[in-house]
């Protein structure tokens, strides 16, 4: 898969990603805005984990974002199951040098156009913690919803904060 963004491509990821998805993903800034399943120092290990993790996906629905030739970001989205089989978990991160460039609300806006027309989906679903208006920012831009607040939802880095859920509907 590859979309063309404008300022960015969304394409799938490769074996020669390793370098440039750990220069990207290892930062402190980036960890704290996601799940804890995102590790933190991220080492060449994890980056192996992820890339073959990736490779077996049929079909893939994570990508990476590329800038200049580098992957430095990823953004995907994962199918629910049982009754939330037609809604999926939709997600996204990018290396701190690269934020503030609308680069990400025109990845998360091509794939979100993607994800709705070429996948057996009719919700996406995104949660966004308070701490991050920018990411709500991305959202809003890529035709999200705001649907509430999720109080006091989430434990991270130590501090039990809020979520906020936006969603997008085919």
């Amino acid at each position: 898969m590859r979309l063309d963004c404008g300022v960015c491509i969304v394409r799938d990821w490769r074996a020669d990603d390793k370098a440039s998805l750990v220069r990207a993903a290892n930062n402190r800034n980036v960890w704290r805005n996601l799940r804890n399943i995102f590790p933190h120092p991220y080492t060449d290990a994890d980056a192996e984990f992820w890339l073959g993790f990736v490779k077996k996906m049929a079909p893939p629905t994570h990508w990476a974002i590329e800038v200049g030739g580098q992957a430095v970001g990823g953004i995907g989205f994962s199918i629910g199951e049982d009754v939330h089989i037609k809604s999926a978990h939709f997600g996204y991160w990018l290396g701190e040098a690269y934020w503030g460039r609308g680069i990400m609300s025109a990845a998360a806006r091509a794939t979100a156009d993607h994800a709705l027309a070429n996948f057996d989906v009719v919700r996406l679903e995104a949660p966004v913690f308070a701490w991050n208006p920018a990411s709500m920012r991305v959202l809003e831009k890529s035709g999200f919803v705001r649907e509430g607040v999720l109080r006091r939802s989430v434990l991270k880095d130590g501090e039990l904060i809020d979520s906020m859920l936006y969603a997008r509907v085919r």
